[in-house]
């Protein structure tokens, strides 16, 4: 193994010997204590053992002063749905550091390193939830996603939906479940395929008494889900998915026959759009944040398996990218688009255009349009080549509900 010195720092991809460090750098950078943990449902042994499978299946990337951790980079191996091609990506996670070594730029050489390794296998987009978003921007990332909250009285909640199936609530390891949550990833811009980690992260918090309800259609086929806990009057949904018009009201119907049992419902919603404008009574309060940030880490790979409008004429567009942190990207690419498909070519463009990688990321995600990026003046080109991007590409805002 090749151990890169830093003065007397030292950088090396972490082990399950390193489980109790790792664990302690967490529990310290995120002030969680050990009663809090225990107080949501964690055993002794379970503190310790939940970091393993992370160490074992993230590639995990820490600095050593001499023996002690003192900062740690995880990148989680996943899949994502990117305008129907399924990605490999690295969701990034467990970036901390001691406060006695911030300041040093070890951080930004964490993620130089993890970032290489990323490219290395193939993964060429890294997603993450983040807790500083200027920081991040500094470093090439940008917004990709959005997460929405609503609060609706008791009163709100649509009352004449008539869906012709009917709701079953489900155990947590109900296969239907899981199942549902797959084909809706396959369907959807942005969603993260969930394998075993990702669910029992999703499951981890989660107290006793939340439960799954299952939208099936009148000839039995599972549609839609909807992950839920009523406490104090309040019906808190977790996630509502849905592959059909049908099954969205037919889980709004289900909340409805609760309110009896409550006077308000508090839900999350993913998909960028508010949901007030469906409501008879749209006089709610709904309130949107930025959710995740994401990168691209290799332009070229990419660009390889992108997807785009296959009704737009053939053009060739090159891109003047200015990529600080990884020298890679930092160059100009040009790519054919054809037929919904697009490849490096050495051919004379069509089109020129110079922006940022955190611009390029979020405009080929369709967080950002084209338009909207150069009225911002984060894109140097002509109207002209505007119009033309924003033809030829697709443009929804990713869904991303996990965190890791």
């Amino acid at each position: 193994m090749i151990q890169t010195k830093d003065s007397n720092l030292t950088f090396r991809p972490l082990t399950i010997d390193d489980a109790e460090q790792y664990n302690a750098l967490l529990r310290y950078a995120f002030q969680v204590t050990e009663q809090e943990l225990s107080e949501s449902g964690w055993k002794d042994d379970e503190i310790k053992q939940s970091k393993f499978p992370v160490l074992v299946r993230a590639d995990v990337l820490g600095c050593f002063c001499e023996e002690d951790l003192v900062s740690q980079f995880a990148v989680y191996p996943l899949d994502m749905n990117i305008y129907g091609v399924r990605y490999p990506v690295g969701f990034v996670t467990s970036v901390c550091t001691y406060p006695e070594y911030t300041g040093q730029g070890i951080m930004k050489k964490l993620m130089i390193r993890s970032l290489t390794r990323m490219r290395e296998n193939h993964r060429s987009f890294a997603l993450l939830y983040p807790y500083s978003i200027p920081l991040y921007r500094n470093l090439g990332w940008e917004i990709i996603s959005n997460k929405m909250t609503y609060t609706i009285k008791d009163t709100q909640v649509p009352r004449k939906l008539k869906a012709p199936g009917y709701v079953r609530r489900v155990a947590w390891d109900d296969k239907d479940f899981k199942e549902l949550h797959t084909k809706f990833a396959s369907k959807t811009h942005g969603c993260l395929y969930r394998n075993n980690l990702a669910w029992e992260e999703y499951f981890r918090w989660d107290e006793d008494d939340t439960v799954v309800a299952i939208y099936y259609s009148a000839d039995d086929v599972p549609y839609g889900y909807m992950v839920y806990l009523i406490s104090s009057d309040i019906m808190h949904i977790k996630e509502m998915i849905y592959l059909n018009r049908e099954a969205q009201l037919g889980l709004w119907e289900y909340i409805h026959a609760h309110d009896s049992m409550i006077d308000e419902v508090k839900g999350n919603n993913y998909y960028s759009e508010p949901i007030a404008f469906e409501l008879e009574d749209s006089d709610i309060k709904e309130t949107i944040r930025p959710y995740s940030m994401g990168r691209i880490i290799d332009v070229v790979q990419f660009m390889e398996h992108y997807a785009c409008d296959p009704d737009e004429p053939d053009v060739c567009i090159r891109f003047e990218i200015e990529d600080e942190l990884l020298p890679w990207n930092n160059d100009s690419f040009t790519f054919f688009f054809e037929k919904g498909h697009c490849v490096p070519t050495d051919r004379e463009p069509d089109h020129v255009m110079k922006m940022t990688i955190a611009s390029l990321t979020t405009l080929l995600l369709g967080y950002k349009t084209a338009s909207k990026l150069y009225e911002m003046a984060r894109i140097e080109t002509t109207p002209q080549t505007v119009e033309c991007l924003d033809d030829l590409l697709f443009h929804h805002i990713p869904y991303v509900s996990d965190y890791i």
